[in-house]
């Protein structure tokens, strides 16, 4: 009974203590935007990506980001080889095979070209109306990070 009740108390401080991350789907953010007009901050990455797992690991672990990204604004985390259909701003955005057991995923592609090309990892932020406002293609580590948040909240 002594460890489950020390359980449960270590349990309550490490979650209060530490928020996570809300990463939202494309079609969750298309039902949120009905209630709360917010901007999107679209991560696009891949898992070969030695520097999209850095941002995952340094970045998005650091609380006053997660803080600042849960409570002003819509967070989607976003593989780029992504193989399931994707609704979004009522369309429907598909996974594309390149070659044997490799691809894109059309939706990546919309919102991460830059130049013509996608490079990981690609920073892509939405307006309320889902209109392209930012795209950035670069590893961007915590300070940085909070700078473009507080950009964006101006």
């Amino acid at each position: 009974m002594k460890k489950l009740i020390l359980f449960i108390i270590f349990f309550a401080i490490t979650s209060t203590g530490f928020c996570q991350l809300k990463s939202r789907t494309f079609e969750q953010v298309d039902s949120l935007q009905q209630i709360q007009k917010r901007k999107i901050i679209i991560f696009i990455h891949t898992d070969w990506c030695q520097f999209c797992q850095r941002m995952k690991t340094t970045t998005f672990k650091n609380q006053e980001i997660i803080n600042k990204l849960n409570s002003d604004f819509y967070f989607v985390d976003f593989n780029a080889e992504e193989k399931r259909n994707v609704i979004f701003n009522n369309q429907v955005f598909k996974y594309q095979p390149t070659g044997s057991n490799v691809g894109v995923h059309e939706l990546a592609l919309q919102l991460g070209t830059i130049k013509n090309q996608i490079v990981y990892p690609v920073l892509c932020v939405l307006n309320e109306k889902n209109e392209i406002i930012l795209q950035y293609n670069n590893y961007l580590g915590p300070k940085d990070f909070n700078l473009l948040l507080e950009k964006l909240e101006e």
